[in-house]
């Protein structure tokens, strides 16, 4: 599934593109995603204005000048391609869902081959209290997480730290990836109690969860299976990976032998696999 610097790549792809423009037309062609598309999805966009295209956790927002707000959501294997003329547009194939028109010419359009995904519609009053967005914890990016805010989130949880930061109500947008990839970072093994992690723990976490995300962003994102930027491009931050998916292999900055040692270890948690090492990570 697409995380957070995967979505915030895609937003940013979109926004040269979306802000600004009108739609001339939505074409939805599929409407039973993971949620059904709302029956007046097109009416009520068409014509409109898109102000801003941005990111929340794991979701895409375009707001409206009428204050109509679409939440969309790639689900595991969504994408948004841009076609900049109608010509360049192919004839859409059976996982090409809803097609974005704007009156100057180019095209978004929406695929989903599984789909998880999903495009709905509420309001700008309405979009703090929406089912898909009240639960959700600060941007590990915003300017309203720091140390202290994940401490005082953490205080108490008897689960494993994993866990806690796989739950968008303590942070908004982390996936597995980029939190086995966070953990390493900081030191801090994957079974650790989140109670435990506070004081320079958790400073250590906040800046390695920071540093993770800003570098996949501006390597645009992670491509393992279906993740494309909106032009076509694919992600390279796989290639940076230090601990996930890389079982049995050295971690960076090793200087034991892998041999005795295993190297990289693998376990599954809450039926996700979880990638460490298990002498840097306490």
């Amino acid at each position: 599934m697409p995380e957070l610097p995967e979505v915030e790549t895609v937003c940013r792809g979109l926004a040269p593109v979306l802000e600004g423009a009108v739609l001339r037309n939505v074409i939805v062609r599929q409407p039973k995603l993971r949620f059904p598309v709302p029956p007046r999805f097109s009416d009520a966009l068409a014509g409109q204005k898109i102000l801003t295209v941005r990111r929340r956790a794991k979701y895409i927002l375009l707001e409206m000048e009428k204050d109509n707000v679409v939440i969309g959501h790639l689900g595991m294997s969504g994408r948004m391609t841009i076609y900049q003329t109608p010509r360049e547009a192919s004839a859409p194939g059976r996982h090409d869902h809803i097609d974005f028109e704007t009156a100057a010419g180019p095209i978004v359009r929406f695929a989903d081959p599984r789909k998880f995904g999903l495009m709905l519609l509420t309001d700008q009053g309405s979009l703090e209290d929406h089912k898909l967005i009240r639960h959700l914890g600060p941007d590990p990016l915003g300017n309203d997480f720091n140390e202290t805010v994940l401490a005082v989130a953490l205080k108490g949880r008897k689960t494993t730290i994993k866990a806690a930061l796989l739950d968008q109500k303590t942070l908004a947008g982390l996936g597995n990836i980029y939190v086995c990839e966070a953990l390493f970072r900081a030191g801090l093994s994957p079974r650790r109690k989140a109670a435990t992690v506070q004081g320079v723990r958790a400073a250590r976490l906040t800046q390695a969860i920071r540093a993770v995300l800003l570098e996949a962003i501006a390597a645009g994102g992670s491509t393992l299976r279906d993740h494309k930027q909106p032009d076509g491009e694919l992600g390279y931050f796989q290639h940076s990976f230090k601990v996930y998916g890389r079982e049995r292999e050295p971690c960076p900055g090793c200087d034991c032998d892998v041999a005795k040692t295993g190297g990289i270890g693998r376990l599954v948690q809450s039926g996700r696999s979880t990638y460490f090492c298990a002498r840097k990570q306490r």
